[in-house]
């Protein structure tokens, strides 16, 4: 099985970032924003065994393009990203319950 160089974006960095601190300080909920790192940091490791071997995305333009979905495995998140040779490079980070496919194709059109 190949490895992948993992690489998280910045925009997907923050998109995290924006979770974790909206679940501390809104949420008042320290334990749970670092257990969403954790798994965060976890399905970034199991995307590095895996990334070349899962579906692309359902979405026509997302697939088109050559986007795939992670899930976290213990929280309602998803990271969206493409591979290129050996790496695996997180474009976006997403809860579930958004319409994810939809706003990051959006994204993708306005750049």
């Amino acid at each position: 099985m190949d490895s992948f160089e993992v690489i998280i974006s910045p925009k997907a960095l923050e998109q995290l970032d924006d979770y974790i601190s909206y679940i501390q300080y809104t949420l008042l909920n320290p334990q749970a924003a670092v257990s969403v790192w954790q798994d965060a940091m976890e399905t970034r490791e199991r995307l590095s065994q895996c990334a070349g071997s899962l579906a692309l995305c359902g979405h026509p333009e997302l697939r088109r393009r050559g986007y795939r979905l992670m899930r976290f495995k213990r929280h309602s998140y998803v990271m969206l990203y493409r591979t290129d040779e050996n790496r695996a490079i997180v474009e976006a980070v997403y809860h579930r319950l958004q319409d994810y496919e939809n706003t990051f194709s959006d994204a993708l059109d306005a750049e």
